[in-house]
């Protein structure tokens, strides 16, 4: 097995997941930065992919993590990010794209489960994403986080060494 063959790019994403209909899969979708991968994302990732037959992580790519998490993000660039994710035997596949939110990327999965943290409720949850999954017949789940597992407590961990 070549984990680097589970990073697919934005243009093979619908031949992909044209493939997991044809086969009747059902399709868990999660989307994060996973920036420095910690206990917390691995159990998550776990939990997201026992609700499916296959996960894919639509991962966002830089220009996107520095919008959402500022200067000094990301620590590691999307292709390292996409591919210690791609390595997880838990993760089916792994598709960057560019955009700030998911809402394009999920137009193009259409999960038939997003999975979205702990952290978020339905009504907290990108309204538009929720719709655009909705929409193709997808339904939203929240898995709760690993208590004091993030990227952020580990980087001011990190900075006080």
């Amino acid at each position: 097995m070549n984990f680097r063959d589970k990073i697919i790019s934005w243009e093979q994403l619908p031949a992909w997941r044209a493939q997991m209909r044809a086969r009747e899969k059902t399709l868990v979708v999660t989307n994060g930065c996973f920036d420095l991968l910690h206990l917390g994302h691995v159990t998550y990732l776990e939990n997201a992919r026992n609700l499916g037959d296959a996960l894919l992580v639509g991962l966002n790519g830089d220009e996107g993590v520095r919008e959402l998490k500022g200067a000094g993000r990301p620590v590691n660039c999307e292709t390292d990010r996409a591919a210690v994710l791609a390595a997880l035997e838990s993760v089916s596949a792994v598709c960057v794209f560019k955009e700030r939110t998911a809402t394009l990327f999920l137009s193009q999965a259409r999960p038939d489960i997003y999975v979205k943290g702990g952290d978020y409720t339905l009504g907290t949850v990108n309204q538009e994403e929720r719709r655009t999954v909705e929409q193709s017949g997808g339904k939203v789940v929240l898995i709760p986080f690993v208590p004091g597992k993030s990227t952020t407590a580990l980087l001011e961990k990190i900075s006080r060494l």
